[in-house]
């Protein structure tokens, strides 16, 4: 018998973490998280990280893992998460991973490989390359790896680069490395995913974002952005090298982050930032709907309306018992 992991998955913001808190109560149990920016240690706020008092009643993993200035990969992420659930199964059980990281949750279902390490000097020159001549590296990728360019965006850069480095860096290209060394973790995966009403969801994401600004998002994100340039002057000081690394950085891919910046640098409102985080997560929102719409085996439910984190814990235990039973 294929021992069972439970994926509770969803946007942001429409209500995974305190059913699924919830949950891993009812069923004595522990949570992964599959949330690509709640790794960063000092990011709290911003990320909507559970609080200490909800870590205190369940065991939380994978939060607060890596510091800002550090990558880190999906491939990581993988391998760090596989020995938690053989752990917990060997503990007789179920782990539940609650995230809205797509990517994570693919490589756990169908499988990811692990390509060559990051090579920063090759990044740098790729980056100066774009900047002289706009859309040369995807016309690069195209020429050296044309399946890939076609599942990546010609304004993704990051994805671009990566593209490029393993095909010069490996004997093959990134598609054809995909399909021979990809494989999903052996259990059998129960996904469950949460949704709202797109306008209510809106709103409740613009409430959120008031209620981080509120909590102290700003001193947040000064404190990390004083953290990464304390030690990128530790660094070596190349020149250039500070920009490739600040364009990569992926901590600060985190939304709001860069906007809250711009504040703080005098170069927009706060009013203004606030309503650039609103509308980057109501695109991020979106665009984790168009990602799960392709994802296979999810047992969706609308909770439209009900915002009581027991009346969705009901929801989910009722979906749980009606697989068990089938």
């Amino acid at each position: 018998m294929t021992d069972k992991v439970i994926i509770i998955l969803g946007p942001t913001g429409v209500g995974k973490s305190g059913a699924s808190l919830l949950l891993a109560k009812s069923l004595d149990t522990e949570i992964i998280s599959a949330d690509s920016m709640q790794i960063y240690r000092h990011m709290d706020i911003g990320t909507a990280k559970p609080t200490v008092e909800e870590r205190t009643l369940v065991k939380h993993h994978m939060i607060d893992i890596v510091d800002p200035w550090e990558s880190y990969s999906t491939g990581k992420y993988i391998d760090a998460v596989a020995p938690l659930i053989g752990k917990l199964h060997s503990k007789r059980k179920i782990p539940i991973v609650v995230g809205g990281t797509g990517l994570y949750i693919k490589a756990m279902t169908r499988g990811i490989f692990s390509g060559p390490s990051a090579d920063w000097s090759l990044r740098e020159e790729l980056l100066s390359m774009e900047k002289e001549e706009k859309g040369s590296l995807y016309q690069l990728l195209k020429d050296l790896d044309r399946e890939a360019s076609q599942r990546i965006s010609p304004n993704d850069t990051r994805r671009i680069i990566r593209a490029i480095e393993v095909c010069s860096k490996a004997t093959s290209t990134m598609s054809e490395m995909q399909r021979r060394m990809t494989k999903p973790l052996p259990y059998e995966f129960i996904k469950i995913g949460l949704s709202r009403d797109r306008k209510e969801l809106y709103r409740m994401i613009e409430a959120r974002v008031d209620n981080m600004v509120r909590e102290g998002m700003v001193q947040e994100v000064k404190k990390v952005v004083h953290l990464i340039e304390d030690k990128e002057k530790q660094g070596s000081g190349k020149a250039g090298e500070k920009r490739a690394v600040d364009l990569l950085l992926p901590s600060m891919q985190a939304i709001g982050y860069k906007d809250i910046a711009l504040y703080l640098e005098g170069e927009i409102t706060l009013e203004e930032a606030v309503r650039l985080i609103k509308r980057g997560s109501k695109r991020y929102a979106k665009r984790q709907f168009t990602w799960f719409k392709k994802e296979e085996g999810i047992h969706w439910i609308d909770i439209t309306g009900i915002y009581d984190n027991g009346l969705i814990l009901n929801l989910i235990s009722g979906v749980l018992s009606h697989i068990q039973k089938h």
